[in-house]
């Protein structure tokens, strides 16, 4: 009978569990960053990627248990940290050139560019941990304390990378350079196992000399993927183009979705139908010359602020944006200048409106929601009360929406602004309303009677065909959609269509 394979020294077991299991979790919550530009961040798209990381976790432990049985766990583990820095390095150009393929919220599309993203790398490290317990096990009087111990610290290495992660490398390191490092400390790591490991393996040196080739070469591969990136923030990928029909015209791109127009030497010029509409709001609500006080739910390119500036000098504004990088961003190329006139509060905008007094301002405008995109907490109840609250009587709240057939959330969310205005309208294309493409649509309301006849003077002079719902033929509209509360909000189910 053949002699057991001898048990790797305590801390170095310790070690392989907590790097490969924290290994895993890197990858998950980066290939939500990676997936983002080509199919979004919605809840599908989360829920695609931690359930396609959890089956792989399943069957590469199952398959690394089989293993463990048949053939010496100490001649694996050194290859399958190779392989996983491998299969690592080849997810950038499996997303990159597949995410191009697979653009779109289908929900085909959600999983496969998951799949690509996180499911080789994640099989294989998910390997490891049922190998390293087989050499570990001694003593049968001892599985217990063997199996929970490294249990636990497989959880501990999991619970370090996603607070590491999510706090530290995100946010200091584009995604490329996270994949490309995490790949390379496995690569490294294996090489050093494999070197400690050697006078018990079985697999020569030529073989790992072709294994490092390969990973070189899928390395480079994936350092030379395009990406779809000029500047990847913490939340976005963003990136900057030009208009060449207008030498001062920009267009910033999030997530591969045009989000905002700046035109550099003219911020009265607004390049996007529902942005005009925005500005006609804002006209109607205030003449021209006449400084107001103004909160922005969501700064993009700050396109509106700019044009509040400027047409109305001295006016008190505050932008509530979540992305710092995304503001730096605005300074490096779409010309932002804040001052006391114009101040950005970097944050979540449910705290930061939360965090303002009653009464203060005369028109907020919401502009966070972006394609599939929608931070649910921004479109309950509970946030248009608070809304509500901030704004001095004669104000007005006017909210940016995207919606596509059949427009169940955009009925819930008219629905749930109406729970905290008494008077509320929707501004939109007639033919978004019942035709099978998406569009932006406007919801504006108040808590005094709107001017909705001056306002659709003014929208009929931006240059494009609007209907303004109201009353009755709002009423039919919405239907029976149920309000959005922060107990019951699900924007993407209803997004989904």
């Amino acid at each position: 009978m053949d002699a057991p394979p001898r048990a790797l020294p305590s801390g170095l077991a310790t070690a392989l569990v907590f790097a490969a299991s924290g290994a895993v979790l890197v990858l998950e919550i980066v290939a939500l960053r990676l997936v983002g530009p080509y199919v979004g961040i919605t809840l599908q798209v989360s829920s695609s990627v931690i359930g396609i990381a959890l089956g792989a976790i399943a069957y590469g432990t199952w398959l690394g248990g089989r293993l463990a049985d048949r053939y010496d766990p100490r001649t694996l583990l050194a290859p399958a940290l190779i392989l996983a820095a491998i299969g690592t390095a080849l997810t950038l150009p499996l997303v990159r050139f597949g995410g191009e393929i697979l653009r779109g919220g289908a929900a085909s599309a959600v999983l496969l560019l998951a799949a690509l993203a996180v499911f080789p790398p994640a099989f294989l490290l998910s390997g490891i941990t049922p190998l390293v317990v087989k050499l570990q096990l001694r003593d049968l009087h001892r599985t217990g304390h063997v199996v929970g111990r490294l249990s636990s610290i497989g959880t501990l290495g999991a619970i370090t990378a996603t607070l590491g992660t999510g706090f530290v490398l995100v946010a200091a390191l584009p995604s490329s350079w996270i994949v490309l490092g995490l790949a390379g400390l496995l690569g490294v790591g294996g090489l050093a196992l494999g070197a400690y490991l050697r006078r018990h393996e079985t697999g020569r040196p030529r073989a790992r000399a072709v294994v490092t080739t390969v990973g070189l070469l899928v390395a480079g591969l994936g350092a030379s993927a395009p990406t779809p990136c000029d500047v990847e923030t913490a939340y976005h990928c963003a990136r900057v183009e030009r208009d060449p029909a207008v030498p001062g015209g920009r267009t910033l791109v999030l997530n591969s979705a045009a989000h905002s127009y700046v035109d550099l030497a003219d911020p009265t010029r607004l390049g996007f139908a529902y942005v005009r509409w925005l500005g006609a709001i804002a006209d109607v609500q205030a003449p021209r010359g006449v400084p107001v006080a103004a909160l922005h739910v969501g700064g993009g390119g700050f396109t509106l602020p700019a044009y509040v500036r400027a047409s109305r000098p001295g006016s008190d504004q505050l932008v509530l944006e979540l992305d710092g990088a995304l503001v730096d961003l605005d300074r490096r190329e779409l010309g932002l200048r804040t001052g006391p006139d114009l101040r950005v509060r970097v944050g979540d905008a449910r705290v930061g409106v939360a965090a303002q007094p009653a009464a203060r301002y005369d028109l907020v405008i919401g502009d966070a929601f972006s394609h599939l995109v929608v931070p649910w907490h921004l479109a309950t109840r509970e946030m248009a009360a608070d809304i509500a609250r901030v704004l001095r009587p004669g104000g007005w709240y006017a909210q940016n929406v995207i919606d596509y057939p059949p427009r169940r959330f955009l009925r819930a969310e008219l629905a749930t602004v109406a729970a905290a205005f008494p008077y509320v309208a929707l501004v939109a294309p007639p033919a978004a309303l019942t035709g099978p493409a998406g569009s932006n649509f406007v919801i504006l309301a108040a808590a005094r009677p709107l001017p909705l006849s001056v306002l659709r003077d003014r929208l009929a002079e931006v240059g494009e065909a609007v209907t303004v719902l109201e009353g009755r033929e709002l009423a039919a509209f919405v239907g029976d959609a149920r309000v959005l509360t922060d107990d019951y909000a699900p924007v993407d189910q209803l997004l989904a269509g």
